[in-house]
């Protein structure tokens, strides 16, 4: 049996026919608690008619005073590694743009990683989030994201730049922007992954 929280946001989800109704859906969802101790709901940015859709797993301090994901460094470093394969979260051609989300809208306490639960519950808006979008590839950043959306306990290290299947999308595990600033020795690695998805786009 599902919990409570995560059938309501799953019966939410799947109600929802535009990316309007769905941001109404989660603003109005009282399952997770983090909504409370958050200042925004950050729900995406970029064009939502984008060939490629990111998600990584929830807002930072610059994202909750932004309402906007990847606004911060790391969301500065992610802005440049996708301009050098020719994609901005600006850009209005579809097949230059770029549609950013999380798997969770509102910043967990003093950056925390997720918790299992809360993952679980929210879930279900990011999977209707990425139908409603209907990207060609899907870029999971992280672990946890990777992890949510793959259902997988594998290491981002294993998956990262391992092609997989979502619901018939193509999805691209890789790693996370903020592992890259920690470890600037791993931005070899993610250049591959960001080369691989170029490749995909092309072929």
């Amino acid at each position: 049996e599902s919990p409570p929280a995560e059938a309501g946001a799953a019966a939410l989800a799947a109600a929802c026919d535009s990316l309007p109704a769905l941001r109404a859906a989660m603003a109005a969802f009282e399952g997770c608690a983090l909504k409370h101790g958050a200042r925004s709901l950050v729900f995406a940015d970029g064009n939502p008619r984008a060939r490629v859709m990111i998600v990584g797993e929830a807002p930072g301090q610059d994202e909750d005073l932004a309402g906007l994901p990847f606004v911060g460094r790391s969301g500065q470093l992610l802005d440049r590694m996708f301009a050098a394969i020719g994609l901005s979260r600006h850009a209005e051609a579809p097949e230059e743009a770029l549609y950013i989300t999380n798997l969770l809208p509102w910043r967990p306490p003093r950056n925390r990683d997720p918790a299992g639960n809360e993952a679980a519950v929210m879930a279900p808006f990011l999977f209707r989030h990425i139908e409603l979008a209907r990207p060609d590839a899907l870029v999971l950043v992280g672990k946890i994201a990777v992890g949510a959306v793959l259902e997988t306990s594998e290491g981002i290290t294993q998956l990262r730049g391992r092609w997989a299947d979502w619901r018939g999308i193509p999805t691209l595990p890789t790693l996370h922007p903020a592992y890259l600033l920690r470890a600037p020795i791993h931005k070899r690695e993610a250049w591959a992954d960001l080369l691989s998805l170029r490749a995909r786009l092309d072929g």
